[in-house]
């Protein structure tokens, strides 16, 4: 008996992706602004502002887009964070992710770019506060 995917739960995996995918996004910024859960890798006063920056859109648009507050804002902009980490940081060192240790960076860019069109899922806040007003 082959098992049968309803499209129906279609919208809360999407809400599931993004919860998920906002957490591990924000755990990398919690390590370069707060120094957590791994101590050294948290950014140094005198570490580049685009650095700094980043670890911030990271931390916070990360945490917006785990709860579903403002997503298609937050998400479009780490959509374009995750473009610019990979072209400055990963793409110089050669054309495929695989090699030039991108993966994550497209992977991110492109989740965060279907969620700012697609939407957040029906458990998110953006939903909840839509159906208050």
């Amino acid at each position: 008996m082959a098992f049968v995917f309803s499209a129906a739960w279609s919208p809360q995996l999407r809400s599931l992706l993004r919860i998920v995918a906002g957490l591990m996004f924000m755990l990398h910024g919690a390590q370069k602004i707060l120094g957590w859960p791994d101590p050294g890798a948290k950014l140094t006063e005198h570490a580049p502002a685009y650095l700094k920056a980043a670890g911030f859109i990271e931390l916070v648009g990360g945490g917006l887009i785990a709860l579903g507050l403002l997503t298609s804002i937050a998400a479009i902009i780490a959509s374009g964070e995750m473009a610019v980490a990979y072209f400055k940081a990963h793409y110089p060192q050669g054309f495929w992710p695989t090699l030039n240790q991108g993966e994550l960076a497209v992977l991110y860019c492109f989740i965060f770019l279907y969620l700012a069109f697609a939407g957040p899922g029906p458990w998110s806040l953006d939903r909840l506060v839509k159906r208050r007003t």
